[in-house]
């Protein structure tokens, strides 16, 4: 277009003006249609010449530019025509694109403050429970980069990382160490949406039959913020929105309070809520079917499912076993086992079997050793709704398409959707199977209805502004041993040889190579502009809806939301502003989302 190639243009020549071989600063104006935006950037380059710097400068440009196109705030310039619209599979009407990032620009960087839709954590990743056990690695944003052949893409590395952090509760300095470093990107507080279609083109990282490797793709309430263990407690996952006074104190936004201050609306119950579009779980179950899966799922596997709270408190399934739903009795008519109580109309279809090994996380009075507390007043239980995907080599190596339809609210439902063979037998009955990994027909892998959540506990589907994450953690309670002879010390380091037994065999070997990373093809997000052709609610773009606000929850406690020293000394707000990429601003959206705070 005339106005890429101004930006080209200007880009190039400003960028060839001031080159310098030690530090130079680099003023860059691109005009556009939408406005004129500004790049001001310090860059150190020794040993760089002209070529290369003005290369990188123009790159920064192009990324600029397609990140502020002519159609929407959010659409990437690179998305294909034909892709700006997409059909519902389950409703069949015609869906919008509002947000796409196709990732074909190079060597774009996300650290905080680099990009105005995503931001890529520099802090570690404080997941202990009251269980125990905890993440393995530390989040850095270099770890986090777009390559020339058009992906996003997360490494995971052999990398200490040690810190000195005050432990309040004993009064003294103690060293803290990760022996890996990964990645997290998010959109938080700048790009999010209620209800639509999602979809996310991913190349699995790893190597399938090796465990250890937990890579993501969700979506999370923008009340709370991932890894900021404050900002999510007793937020996360609520989904309801009823005055229930037992459990008023679990959680944190209840429906009877009369004043929720900051901004939120009165006699309002919300949440942090979770939906997972996928997590992998790899390893090798020597091709063998794992038990209680229907149809048959061995290793390895992703997880698609719905986090949600209130759960079930009594009487739930056993891990490792599908729910009981009939009652069984002696022929003298005493009952052998009780029906359990969990969700009923949940549908799956093709390679993928109802979860019988996760279904949820009690979260209790915490220890005094926990980053955030709560009393036992505030114990409750949370669910996980969901399913298990059977995954092939193919799905490690080439990309594949992942596709949740989100219908918000009461009346609701969630489907997930994924790509198999469809095949008709002989009786005309339609079936999708896995096969080589290769098929193309989308296969409606999983279906939870609002109906189903309610009738048991009276949650709902989540209706909560969300934004997206991709990352990939490392944790001794995620596709770890599940449990080590007495000898082994537990220790996680890959360079020490007595940690060897604490590892799934050639998982350090693999993390040795240096190449483990998860690949993002391209993420859109589509919405329709028909509320009645769908269930649920409309569907809203923005962090900040009338209907569910957050803008001044978050800036009143944006202690929640910040690192704390010492991984940052001078931050004065969670999101720094984003200078390499901010145009002026007409309205709040152009610069992030009204999410950012500035002097």
């Amino acid at each position: 277009t005339t106005a890429a190639a101004a930006a080209t243009a200007t880009a190039t020549a400003t960028a060839t003006a001031t080159i310098s071989t030690t530090t130079s600063t680099a003023t860059t104006t691109i005009n556009n249609p939408i406005s004129s935006v500004i790049i001001n950037r310090t860059m150190k380059t020794p040993h760089s010449s002209p070529q290369s710097t003005a290369t990188r400068l123009l790159q920064l440009a192009v990324t600029l530019f397609h990140l502020h196109p002519t159609t929407s705030h959010w659409i990437d310039e690179d998305t294909p025509p034909h892709l700006l619209t997409t059909t519902s599979l389950v409703d069949g009407t015609t869906y919008h694109l509002v947000m796409s990032d196709e990732f074909n620009v190079p060597n774009r960087t996300f650290a905080d403050g680099h990009d105005p839709m995503w931001t890529a954590l520099d802090k570690s990743d404080d997941d202990y429970s009251a269980s125990g056990g905890g993440s393995l690695h530390f989040y850095n944003s270099s770890t986090v980069s777009t390559t020339p052949d058009g992906m996003l893409t997360i490494r995971s590395l052999i990398e200490k990382t040690s810190w000195n952090h005050y432990d309040h509760v004993e009064q003294e300095w103690t060293e803290t160490t990760k022996h890996f470093k990964s990645g997290m990107i998010q959109s938080w507080n700048k790009f999010c949406f209620t209800g639509g279609i999602v979809e996310v083109d991913v190349i699995l990282p790893g190597e399938p039959d090796i465990g250890g490797l937990w890579p993501a793709v969700w979506m999370l309430g923008n009340l709370g913020r991932a890894t900021y263990e404050a900002s999510t407690n007793n937020l996360w996952p609520w989904s309801y929105d009823e005055c229930d006074r037992k459990k008023q104190e679990a959680q944190a936004i209840s429906a009877c309070n009369s004043r929720n201050h900051f901004g939120l609306n009165p006699f309002q119950g919300r949440g942090a809520t979770e939906i997972d579009v996928i997590e992998l779980m790899g390893g090798d179950s020597g091709g063998k079917p794992l038990p209680a899966t229907d149809p048959p799922i061995s290793l390895p596997y992703v997880d698609m499912t719905l986090q949600v709270a209130p759960g079930v408190p009594d009487n739930r399934p056993q891990s490792g076993s599908q729910p009981v739903r009939s009652i069984d009795h002696t022929h003298s008519g005493y009952a052998t086992s009780l029906a359990q109580t969990w969700y009923d109309n949940l549908t799956v279809a093709g390679n993928t079997s109802l979860n019988p090994f996760f279904y949820g996380t009690y979260l209790g009075e915490t220890k005094k050793n926990e980053p955030v507390t709560r009393n036992k007043n505030q114990a409750f239980q949370a669910d996980a709704v969901g399913a298990l995907k059977q995954l092939v080599p193919e799905h490690f190596k080439t990309p594949h398409t992942f596709r949740v339809e989100w219908q918000p609210g009461r009346g609701g439902r969630l489907d997930w959707f994924t790509k198999s063979y469809r095949k008709v037998d002989e009786n005309g009955t339609v079936y999708h199977i896995e096969g080589d990994g290769k098929g193309q027909d989308w296969e409606h892998s999983l279906s939870i209805p609002d109906f189903a959540l309610d009738a048991v506990m009276g949650s709902k589907i989540p209706e909560e502004p969300s934004y997206l994450i991709f990352n990939v953690a490392i944790s001794s309670t995620w596709a770890f041993p599940y449990s080590l002879p007495d000898w082994c010390p537990k220790c996680y380091d890959c360079n020490d040889p007595k940690c060897t037994c604490s590892f799934n065999p050639g998982f350090c070997n693999m993390m040795k190579t240096g190449k483990v990373a998860m690949k993002i093809d391209s993420v859109r997000v589509y919405q329709s502009k028909d509320d009645s052709a769908h269930v649920g609610k409309p569907h809203t773009l923005g962090c900040d809806p009338v209907e569910f606000p957050t803008r001044e929850f978050i800036k009143g406690y944006e202690y929640r939301y910040m690192r704390n020293p010492p991984f940052v000394y001078k931050d004065k707000h969670p999101l720094r502003e984003v200078k390499n990429g901010g145009g002026d601003c007409v309205v709040d959206e152009d610069c992030g989302g009204g999410g950012i705070e500035t002097e």
